[in-house]
Protein backbone atom coordinates (compact mmCIF):
# COMPACT_ATOMS: atom_id res chain seq x y z
CA UNK A 1 0.00 0.00 0.00
CA UNK A 2 1.10 3.56 -1.09
CA UNK A 3 0.14 5.04 2.27
CA UNK A 4 2.98 2.63 4.12
CA UNK A 5 6.19 1.45 3.53
CA UNK A 6 7.62 -1.84 5.96
CA UNK A 7 10.69 -3.11 6.10
CA UNK A 8 12.09 -6.01 9.02
CA UNK A 9 14.96 -7.17 10.84
CA UNK A 10 14.95 -10.30 11.94
CA UNK A 11 16.22 -11.54 15.99
CA UNK A 12 17.36 -14.50 16.96
CA UNK A 13 15.05 -17.25 16.52
CA UNK A 14 15.14 -19.41 19.91
CA UNK A 15 12.67 -21.40 21.33
CA UNK A 16 10.13 -19.24 20.94
CA UNK A 17 9.83 -18.77 17.57
CA UNK A 18 9.43 -21.89 16.92
CA UNK A 19 7.03 -22.72 19.03
CA UNK A 20 4.99 -19.46 17.16
CA UNK A 21 5.95 -21.23 13.91
CA UNK A 22 4.51 -24.11 15.07
CA UNK A 23 0.93 -22.70 16.02
CA UNK A 24 0.84 -20.64 12.74
CA UNK A 25 1.76 -23.91 10.85
CA UNK A 26 -0.99 -25.69 12.12
CA UNK A 27 -3.65 -23.09 11.51
CA UNK A 28 -4.91 -22.76 15.50
CA UNK A 29 -6.52 -19.72 15.86
CA UNK A 30 -5.34 -17.65 18.77
CA UNK A 31 -6.67 -14.86 20.60
CA UNK A 32 -5.48 -11.40 19.47
CA UNK A 33 -6.58 -8.38 21.20
CA UNK A 34 -6.09 -4.58 21.73
CA UNK A 35 -5.22 -3.01 24.44
CA UNK A 36 -5.04 0.59 25.35
CA UNK A 37 -3.57 2.00 28.70
CA UNK A 38 -5.53 5.14 29.84
CA UNK A 39 -4.49 5.70 33.69
CA UNK A 40 -7.00 9.21 35.01
CA UNK A 41 -3.57 10.72 36.96
CA UNK A 42 -1.75 12.31 33.44
CA UNK A 43 0.69 14.64 35.07
CA UNK A 44 0.47 17.51 32.05
CA UNK A 45 -3.38 17.43 31.05
CA UNK A 46 -5.79 16.26 33.91
CA UNK A 47 -7.81 13.23 32.24
CA UNK A 48 -6.43 14.00 28.98
CA UNK A 49 -6.62 10.41 26.99
CA UNK A 50 -10.65 11.73 27.08
CA UNK A 51 -10.06 15.53 26.67
CA UNK A 52 -11.80 16.41 23.36
CA UNK A 53 -9.54 16.49 20.41
CA UNK A 54 -11.43 17.43 16.96
CA UNK A 55 -14.88 16.74 18.34
CA UNK A 56 -13.39 13.14 19.65
CA UNK A 57 -12.02 11.96 22.88
CA UNK A 58 -8.61 11.28 22.30
CA UNK A 59 -8.54 7.87 23.22
CA UNK A 60 -12.21 7.35 20.70
CA UNK A 61 -9.67 7.91 18.12
CA UNK A 62 -7.37 4.62 18.28
CA UNK A 63 -10.25 2.78 19.55
CA UNK A 64 -12.25 3.56 16.50
CA UNK A 65 -9.63 2.54 14.03
CA UNK A 66 -8.88 -1.08 16.39
CA UNK A 67 -12.87 -1.77 16.45
CA UNK A 68 -13.02 -1.04 12.30
CA UNK A 69 -9.71 -2.89 11.33
CA UNK A 70 -11.95 -5.91 12.43
CA UNK A 71 -8.49 -7.97 13.34
CA UNK A 72 -9.12 -8.09 17.32
CA UNK A 73 -11.05 -10.87 18.67
CA UNK A 74 -11.42 -8.16 21.74
CA UNK A 75 -10.58 -4.94 22.35
CA UNK A 76 -9.72 -3.47 25.80
CA UNK A 77 -9.33 -0.22 27.94
CA UNK A 78 -7.31 -0.46 30.77
CA UNK A 79 -8.12 2.64 33.41
CA UNK A 80 -8.30 3.37 36.87
CA UNK A 81 -10.94 6.10 36.39
CA UNK A 82 -14.86 5.90 36.02
CA UNK A 83 -14.92 8.56 33.31
CA UNK A 84 -12.17 7.21 31.14
CA UNK A 85 -14.13 3.77 31.80
CA UNK A 86 -17.63 5.32 30.50
CA UNK A 87 -16.37 6.66 27.69
CA UNK A 88 -14.35 3.92 26.42
CA UNK A 89 -17.26 1.40 26.64
CA UNK A 90 -19.23 4.30 24.41
CA UNK A 91 -16.33 3.48 22.10
CA UNK A 92 -16.89 0.18 21.85
CA UNK A 93 -14.28 -1.23 24.20
CA UNK A 94 -14.05 -3.66 26.93
CA UNK A 95 -12.76 -2.34 30.35
CA UNK A 96 -9.88 -3.72 32.49
CA UNK A 97 -10.17 -2.02 36.13
CA UNK A 98 -6.77 -1.86 36.89
CA UNK A 99 -5.47 -2.69 40.48
CA UNK A 100 -3.45 0.18 42.54
CA UNK A 101 -0.38 -1.68 42.45
CA UNK A 102 -0.14 -0.60 38.81
CA UNK A 103 -1.95 2.47 38.65
CA UNK A 104 1.27 4.29 40.55
CA UNK A 105 3.29 6.84 38.84
CA UNK A 106 6.25 4.53 39.51
CA UNK A 107 3.97 1.70 37.07
CA UNK A 108 5.07 1.01 33.56
CA UNK A 109 3.08 -0.12 30.86
CA UNK A 110 4.67 -3.79 31.31
CA UNK A 111 3.60 -3.66 34.62
CA UNK A 112 -0.10 -3.03 33.64
CA UNK A 113 -0.18 -5.24 30.27
CA UNK A 114 1.15 -8.29 32.56
CA UNK A 115 -1.57 -7.86 34.76
CA UNK A 116 -4.06 -7.64 32.23
CA UNK A 117 -2.20 -10.90 30.64
CA UNK A 118 -2.82 -12.74 34.00
CA UNK A 119 -6.42 -12.10 34.42
CA UNK A 120 -6.82 -12.97 30.52
CA UNK A 121 -5.15 -16.31 30.53
CA UNK A 122 -7.49 -17.20 26.80
CA UNK A 123 -5.87 -14.25 25.09
CA UNK A 124 -2.66 -14.84 22.60
CA UNK A 125 -1.63 -11.69 21.18
CA UNK A 126 -1.64 -8.01 22.32
CA UNK A 127 -1.25 -4.89 20.66
CA UNK A 128 -0.65 -2.62 22.89
CA UNK A 129 -2.22 0.66 21.09
CA UNK A 130 -0.86 4.32 22.38
CA UNK A 131 -4.35 6.07 23.53
CA UNK A 132 -1.93 9.51 22.00
CA UNK A 133 -0.98 8.67 18.41
CA UNK A 134 -4.93 9.22 17.08
CA UNK A 135 -3.59 8.96 13.04
CA UNK A 136 -3.86 5.61 13.25
CA UNK A 137 -5.68 3.69 10.52
CA UNK A 138 -6.96 0.56 10.39
CA UNK A 139 -4.76 -0.08 7.87
CA UNK A 140 -1.83 0.42 9.98
CA UNK A 141 -3.16 -2.29 12.00
CA UNK A 142 -3.80 -4.94 9.56
CA UNK A 143 -0.48 -4.61 7.64
CA UNK A 144 1.44 -5.06 10.97
CA UNK A 145 -0.43 -8.03 12.61
CA UNK A 146 -0.46 -9.77 8.92
CA UNK A 147 3.19 -9.58 9.83
CA UNK A 148 2.62 -12.00 12.97
CA UNK A 149 -0.28 -14.01 11.65
CA UNK A 150 1.55 -14.74 7.71
CA UNK A 151 5.24 -13.66 8.67
CA UNK A 152 5.63 -15.49 11.73
CA UNK A 153 6.97 -12.73 13.86
CA UNK A 154 6.56 -13.01 17.23
CA UNK A 155 6.37 -8.89 18.05
CA UNK A 156 6.01 -5.89 15.62
CA UNK A 157 6.43 -2.21 16.66
CA UNK A 158 5.67 1.23 14.86
CA UNK A 159 8.55 3.05 13.75
CA UNK A 160 8.94 6.61 12.05
CA UNK A 161 12.14 7.81 9.56
CA UNK A 162 13.47 10.64 10.72
CA UNK A 163 16.25 13.12 9.05
CA UNK A 164 17.52 14.13 12.39
CA UNK A 165 21.30 15.26 13.12
CA UNK A 166 22.48 14.24 16.33
CA UNK A 167 25.12 15.48 18.81
CA UNK A 168 26.18 13.98 21.91
CA UNK A 169 24.88 15.62 25.20
CA UNK A 170 27.17 17.64 27.46
CA UNK A 171 26.23 19.15 30.80
CA UNK A 172 26.52 22.22 31.75
CA UNK A 173 29.34 23.45 32.70
CA UNK A 174 30.97 20.45 30.94
CA UNK A 175 34.12 20.58 29.63
CA UNK A 176 34.25 18.51 27.33
CA UNK A 177 33.13 19.47 23.93
CA UNK A 178 30.00 17.85 22.05
CA UNK A 179 30.68 15.08 19.33
CA UNK A 180 28.30 14.00 16.40
CA UNK A 181 26.49 10.95 16.61
CA UNK A 182 24.86 10.30 13.56
CA UNK A 183 27.13 12.49 10.84
CA UNK A 184 30.21 13.73 9.31
CA UNK A 185 29.97 17.46 9.62
CA UNK A 186 32.40 17.49 7.44
CA UNK A 187 30.56 15.84 4.82
CA UNK A 188 27.33 17.10 6.34
CA UNK A 189 24.38 14.90 3.28
CA UNK A 190 21.52 16.42 1.89
CA UNK A 191 18.23 15.47 2.80
CA UNK A 192 17.68 14.09 0.01
CA UNK A 193 20.79 11.84 -0.10
CA UNK A 194 20.56 10.30 3.39
CA UNK A 195 17.93 7.73 4.06
CA UNK A 196 17.50 9.09 7.77
CA UNK A 197 16.90 7.08 10.65
CA UNK A 198 13.94 4.83 11.99
CA UNK A 199 12.42 5.88 15.92
CA UNK A 200 10.11 4.39 17.41
CA UNK A 201 7.08 6.42 17.16
CA UNK A 202 5.00 4.64 19.78
CA UNK A 203 1.78 4.22 18.21
CA UNK A 204 1.50 0.40 18.48
CA UNK A 205 3.38 -2.79 20.06
CA UNK A 206 2.54 -6.45 19.08
CA UNK A 207 3.87 -8.72 20.61
CA UNK A 208 2.66 -12.78 21.90
CA UNK A 209 1.78 -13.44 25.48
CA UNK A 210 4.98 -15.61 25.70
CA UNK A 211 7.24 -12.54 25.90
CA UNK A 212 4.63 -10.54 28.43
CA UNK A 213 5.13 -13.07 30.76
CA UNK A 214 8.83 -12.95 29.84
CA UNK A 215 8.98 -9.36 30.90
CA UNK A 216 9.79 -7.80 27.23
CA UNK A 217 7.39 -6.27 24.33
CA UNK A 218 10.19 -6.46 21.71
CA UNK A 219 12.25 -9.75 21.59
CA UNK A 220 12.17 -13.01 20.02
CA UNK A 221 12.25 -12.80 15.79
CA UNK A 222 10.92 -9.26 16.53
CA UNK A 223 10.37 -6.61 13.19
CA UNK A 224 9.38 -3.01 12.37
CA UNK A 225 6.51 -1.07 10.64
CA UNK A 226 7.20 2.23 9.26
CA UNK A 227 4.26 4.09 9.19
CA UNK A 228 4.44 8.14 7.40
CA UNK A 229 5.36 10.73 9.42
CA UNK A 230 1.91 12.32 8.85
CA UNK A 231 0.29 9.82 11.03
CA UNK A 232 2.92 9.92 13.58
CA UNK A 233 1.25 12.50 15.74
CA UNK A 234 1.77 11.75 18.89
CA UNK A 235 -0.29 14.07 21.72
CA UNK A 236 2.52 13.37 24.22
CA UNK A 237 5.21 15.27 22.33
CA UNK A 238 2.31 17.36 20.20
CA UNK A 239 1.99 19.97 23.09
CA UNK A 240 0.06 22.77 21.34
CA UNK A 241 -3.61 20.96 21.11
CA UNK A 242 -4.58 23.16 18.30
CA UNK A 243 -1.98 22.13 16.07
CA UNK A 244 -2.74 18.57 16.83
CA UNK A 245 -6.21 19.20 15.76
CA UNK A 246 -5.18 20.48 12.36
CA UNK A 247 -2.99 17.69 11.87
CA UNK A 248 -5.56 14.81 13.00
CA UNK A 249 -8.34 16.83 10.81
CA UNK A 250 -6.19 16.30 7.75
CA UNK A 251 -4.68 13.00 8.65
CA UNK A 252 -6.85 11.28 11.28
CA UNK A 253 -9.49 8.41 10.56
CA UNK A 254 -12.86 9.28 10.80
CA UNK A 255 -14.54 5.84 10.44
CA UNK A 256 -16.43 3.33 7.31
CA UNK A 257 -19.06 5.72 6.88
CA UNK A 258 -18.17 8.54 3.93
CA UNK A 259 -18.80 11.41 4.88
CA UNK A 260 -19.25 12.30 0.62
CA UNK A 261 -22.31 10.43 0.94
CA UNK A 262 -24.41 12.64 3.52
CA UNK A 263 -27.38 13.91 2.11
CA UNK A 264 -29.46 15.01 4.92
CA UNK A 265 -28.86 17.19 8.23
CA UNK A 266 -31.21 16.89 11.11
CA UNK A 267 -30.43 19.65 13.66
CA UNK A 268 -32.99 20.23 17.13
CA UNK A 269 -33.70 23.81 17.20
CA UNK A 270 -33.88 23.45 21.03
CA UNK A 271 -30.44 23.20 22.48
CA UNK A 272 -28.84 23.21 19.38
CA UNK A 273 -30.00 26.19 16.49
CA UNK A 274 -30.50 27.94 19.76
CA UNK A 275 -29.38 27.86 23.17
CA UNK A 276 -32.55 26.41 25.11
CA UNK A 277 -34.15 29.17 26.15
CA UNK A 278 -37.86 30.29 25.51
CA UNK A 279 -38.65 34.41 26.05
CA UNK A 280 -42.00 35.27 25.95
CA UNK A 281 -42.92 38.95 25.76
CA UNK A 282 -45.69 40.88 28.11
CA UNK A 283 -48.45 39.48 24.75
CA UNK A 284 -47.53 36.26 25.28
CA UNK A 285 -45.35 35.81 21.97
CA UNK A 286 -42.85 33.28 22.35
CA UNK A 287 -39.19 34.42 21.13
CA UNK A 288 -35.66 32.80 20.31
CA UNK A 289 -32.35 34.36 19.99
CA UNK A 290 -30.60 32.52 16.37
CA UNK A 291 -27.15 33.56 15.95
CA UNK A 292 -26.20 34.60 12.19
CA UNK A 293 -22.93 32.33 12.21
CA UNK A 294 -25.49 29.20 12.19
CA UNK A 295 -28.07 30.49 10.00
CA UNK A 296 -24.83 31.07 7.23
CA UNK A 297 -23.26 27.06 8.27
CA UNK A 298 -27.06 25.94 7.57
CA UNK A 299 -26.74 27.51 4.24
CA UNK A 300 -23.52 26.60 3.59
CA UNK A 301 -24.56 23.20 3.44
CA UNK A 302 -27.41 23.92 1.14
CA UNK A 303 -25.26 25.08 -1.46
CA UNK A 304 -23.57 21.81 -0.87
CA UNK A 305 -26.72 20.11 -1.99
CA UNK A 306 -27.18 19.19 1.84
CA UNK A 307 -30.80 18.77 2.68
CA UNK A 308 -31.46 20.52 5.97
CA UNK A 309 -34.54 19.80 8.19
CA UNK A 310 -34.86 21.91 11.66
CA UNK A 311 -36.63 19.52 14.37
CA UNK A 312 -38.35 19.61 17.75
CA UNK A 313 -39.88 17.00 19.99
CA UNK A 314 -42.53 16.87 22.19
CA UNK A 315 -41.05 17.59 25.22
CA UNK A 316 -39.59 20.99 23.60
CA UNK A 317 -41.96 21.72 21.41
CA UNK A 318 -42.39 25.07 19.18
CA UNK A 319 -45.25 27.07 18.16
CA UNK A 320 -46.40 27.21 14.95
CA UNK A 321 -45.99 31.03 14.33
CA UNK A 322 -42.43 30.24 15.60
CA UNK A 323 -41.76 27.28 13.22
CA UNK A 324 -42.79 29.82 10.83
CA UNK A 325 -40.37 32.79 11.44
CA UNK A 326 -37.88 29.64 11.75
CA UNK A 327 -38.31 28.27 8.52
CA UNK A 328 -38.31 31.85 6.52
CA UNK A 329 -34.98 32.96 8.54
CA UNK A 330 -33.38 29.74 7.67
CA UNK A 331 -34.72 28.34 4.46
CA UNK A 332 -35.06 25.04 6.44
CA UNK A 333 -38.39 22.69 6.84
CA UNK A 334 -39.15 22.32 10.70
CA UNK A 335 -40.71 19.80 11.56
CA UNK A 336 -42.59 18.58 14.72
CA UNK A 337 -41.81 15.04 16.03
CA UNK A 338 -43.25 13.42 19.13
CA UNK A 339 -41.35 11.79 21.96
CA UNK A 340 -40.48 8.63 19.78
CA UNK A 341 -37.25 10.44 17.51
CA UNK A 342 -36.11 7.72 16.10
CA UNK A 343 -39.07 6.16 14.78
CA UNK A 344 -40.15 9.04 12.95
CA UNK A 345 -36.53 10.34 11.87
CA UNK A 346 -36.28 6.77 10.35
CA UNK A 347 -40.35 6.85 8.78
CA UNK A 348 -38.82 10.71 7.45
CA UNK A 349 -35.72 9.05 5.88
CA UNK A 350 -37.50 5.87 4.84
CA UNK A 351 -39.79 8.36 2.42
CA UNK A 352 -36.43 10.32 1.12
CA UNK A 353 -34.66 6.89 0.64
CA UNK A 354 -31.89 7.15 2.92
CA UNK A 355 -29.84 5.20 5.13
CA UNK A 356 -28.56 5.85 7.79
CA UNK A 357 -24.82 6.61 6.75
CA UNK A 358 -26.57 8.89 4.35
CA UNK A 359 -27.88 11.31 7.55
CA UNK A 360 -25.92 13.75 9.94
CA UNK A 361 -27.42 14.42 12.92
CA UNK A 362 -27.10 17.02 15.67
CA UNK A 363 -29.28 16.52 18.96
CA UNK A 364 -28.52 17.60 22.44
CA UNK A 365 -29.83 15.34 25.27
CA UNK A 366 -30.95 11.39 26.22
CA UNK A 367 -33.74 11.39 23.24
CA UNK A 368 -31.24 11.82 21.14
CA UNK A 369 -28.52 9.46 21.83
CA UNK A 370 -30.25 6.59 19.87
CA UNK A 371 -30.02 8.83 16.63
CA UNK A 372 -26.86 10.33 17.82
CA UNK A 373 -25.56 6.28 17.58
CA UNK A 374 -26.68 5.45 14.37
CA UNK A 375 -26.24 8.61 12.21
CA UNK A 376 -23.25 8.57 9.33
CA UNK A 377 -22.38 11.37 11.25
CA UNK A 378 -23.31 13.31 14.54
CA UNK A 379 -22.94 15.86 17.32
CA UNK A 380 -23.20 17.97 19.72
CA UNK A 381 -22.97 21.16 20.96
CA UNK A 382 -20.73 21.83 23.97
CA UNK A 383 -23.06 22.19 26.81
CA UNK A 384 -24.40 18.98 25.97
CA UNK A 385 -24.72 16.24 29.10
CA UNK A 386 -22.50 13.71 29.04
CA UNK A 387 -24.85 11.04 28.12
CA UNK A 388 -25.50 12.76 25.17
CA UNK A 389 -21.46 13.73 24.37
CA UNK A 390 -20.44 10.10 24.56
CA UNK A 391 -23.19 9.15 22.00
CA UNK A 392 -21.99 11.62 19.61
CA UNK A 393 -19.07 11.32 16.60
CA UNK A 394 -18.18 14.86 17.05
CA UNK A 395 -18.43 17.23 20.43
CA UNK A 396 -18.59 20.70 19.24
CA UNK A 397 -15.90 23.30 20.99
CA UNK A 398 -18.78 25.68 20.57
CA UNK A 399 -22.31 26.02 22.71
CA UNK A 400 -25.78 25.98 21.97
CA UNK A 401 -26.86 29.01 20.02
CA UNK A 402 -23.28 30.53 19.74
CA UNK A 403 -21.84 28.86 16.52
CA UNK A 404 -22.59 25.07 17.00
CA UNK A 405 -24.49 24.51 14.10
CA UNK A 406 -21.88 26.10 11.78
CA UNK A 407 -19.00 24.55 13.86
CA UNK A 408 -20.69 20.99 12.58
CA UNK A 409 -21.53 22.44 9.09
CA UNK A 410 -18.15 23.32 8.43
CA UNK A 411 -17.21 19.65 10.28
CA UNK A 412 -19.06 17.86 7.63
CA UNK A 413 -18.21 19.95 4.79
CA UNK A 414 -14.31 19.47 6.01
CA UNK A 415 -15.20 15.95 5.77
CA UNK A 416 -16.54 15.55 2.18
CA UNK A 417 -14.10 17.79 0.63
CA UNK A 418 -10.95 15.15 2.49
CA UNK A 419 -13.05 12.36 1.22
CA UNK A 420 -13.51 13.26 -2.27
CA UNK A 421 -9.88 14.14 -2.63
CA UNK A 422 -8.87 10.87 -1.02
CA UNK A 423 -11.15 9.62 -3.98
CA UNK A 424 -9.46 11.41 -6.97
CA UNK A 425 -6.35 10.46 -5.31
CA UNK A 426 -6.95 6.52 -5.33
CA UNK A 427 -8.19 6.94 -9.07
CA UNK A 428 -4.91 8.71 -9.62
CA UNK A 429 -3.05 5.71 -8.10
Amino acid sequence: MAAAKKRTRSGIEDVRDRKAKVIKDSGEKRHIAALILARGGSKGIPLKNIKMLAGVPLIGWVLRAAVDSKQFDSVWVSTDHDDIEKVAKAWGAQVHRRSPEVSKDSSSSLDTIQEFVRLNPEVDVICHIQATSPCLHPFHLKEALEMITKQGFTSVFSVVRRHHFRWQEVKKGGRVATQPLNLDPSNRPRRQDWDGELCENGSFYFSTRALIEEGVLQGGKWAYYEMLPEYSVDIDVDIDWPVAEQRVLRFGYFGLDKPEVVRLLLCKVSGCLTDGRVLISVSGEEMVSVNTRDTMGIRMMQREGVEVILISSGEDPVTKALADKLSQRTGCEVRQLSKDIQSEVKAMMDDKDLDWKEVAYMGNDAPDVDCLNLAGLSAVPRDAPVVAINAAKYSCHSAAGLGAVREFSEHILLLKKKAKFQMEQDHAS
